[in-house]
């Protein structure tokens, strides 16, 4: 914080000190007790030199207004609603038909002929292919004059 000796703090430097303070609490480094005296001392100050001490003994934080940082989460690139829908429809028909196939060849005491494949297979690659490609079908919407 840019402080000049002898200038009249104003109310928005004050707030961006207890904004500082409210982080330093929220960190743990204040208690809720010491966090109350440092706020009462802010805003009972009348110049920019007072605000000073109020921080001397804390970390030095990023800018309040700052965007805080993102995850890194956040930042690997998030699928799109289409292909988790697709996925989780992809991903259930398989499960039913893997279910049927194991229930007949259950029925039959044998394992049958694995025609899920055909199903799963071609539907998989699909997928797939539009996942890595980011292909989308889209249909052609004319636009009336």
């Amino acid at each position: 914080m840019d402080i000049a000796p002898g200038t009249r703090a104003s109310d928005a430097e004050r707030n961006v000190v207890v904004q500082l303070l409210g982080r330093h609490l929220a960190d743990g480094r204040l208690d809720l007790g010491e966090y109350d005296e440092r706020v009462a001392r802010v805003y009972a100050t009348r110049s920019r030199e007072e605000l000073e001490p109020v921080l001397a003994d804390l970390p030095q934080l990023a800018d309040p207004g700052a965007a805080p940082a993102k995850s890194r989460a956040s930042r690997l690139r998030r699928q799109p609603l289409w292909l988790q829908i697709e996925f989780a429809t992809w991903a259930g028909v398989g499960l039913l038909v893997l279910v049927i196939w194991a229930a007949i060849s259950l029925g039959v005491g044998e394992f049958t002929y694995f025609w899920p494949v055909w199903v799963i297979g071609p539907w998989g690659a699909v997928l797939a292919f539009r996942a890595l490609t980011g292909f989308e079908g889209r249909a052609c919407v004319s636009r009336a004059a």
